[in-house]
């Protein structure tokens, strides 16, 4: 639900980042043709469809991170031994630098293997859903710092246009998450339909 809820604003926004951009083009070839009342009515809009954005961004991550959690404490029941990365790099695999480019996807990998006892097919989805992501995140980082060091229109409707393809790319990241989240929650639930009768055999029920 809330990726789904952050695909809808991020689709809003990245509506208003082409209207935005194409305000500042207007400005660009006659400064004159844009009021200032226009101006300040574009500024406020685009940033508060930013705000609007961030903050269902980070409901979106924290929902998928208490996810990804409870599914890495089930994987752990069904292949004790069958993941890279300790618990701990669940979260932090995210937020430390350089090993934050692999580890969150060797995580999600060892996960749908030891849930799915299918690795091959893992190949396809979340490799592309990373790969989205991978790439949305460093072009949003990029529309970042030309927003900020902006100090002409060019480098204002360059950041507007970047920002714009970076949610574009984020917005494939989260319909592709939401694939390995129903992959990932249908087989563990097929687990757990399995041994409801009984306590798993390796000591105590899937942490469901």
């Amino acid at each position: 639900m809330a990726l789904a809820c952050d695909s809808v604003v991020g689709l809003c926004a990245a509506g208003v980042g082409l209207w935005y951009g194409g305000l500042v083009d207007r400005m660009i070839v006659d400064l004159d043709s844009v009021s200032d009342s226009e101006i300040d009515t574009a500024d406020l809009i685009y940033g508060l469809s930013g705000i609007a954005e961030f903050i269902v961004y980070v409901v979106a991550v924290v929902a998928f991170l208490v996810w990804l959690f409870r599914v890495r404490a089930n994987a752990e029941l069904l292949s004790p031994g069958g993941h890279r990365r300790g618990k701990p790099w669940v979260i932090f695999g995210w937020v430390v630098p350089i090993v934050n480019f692999w580890f969150p996807k060797q995580v999600v990998d060892d996960i749908w293997y030891a849930s799915t006892r299918d690795g091959s097919a893992s190949k396809g989805l979340i490799d592309a859903w990373w790969a989205a992501w991978l790439v949305g995140s460093l072009v949003s980082n990029f529309a970042g710092r030309l927003l900020f060091r902006a100090e002409d229109l060019e480098t204002l409707a360059a950041a507007a246009r970047f920002d714009t393809v970076s949610i574009g790319l984020m917005l494939v990241a989260a319909v592709l998450a939401i694939g390995v989240i129903r992959r990932i929650s249908s087989a563990q639930e097929q687990h757990l339909q399995a041994t409801s009768a009984a306590p798993a055999a390796h000591g105590g029920y899937p942490a469901y």
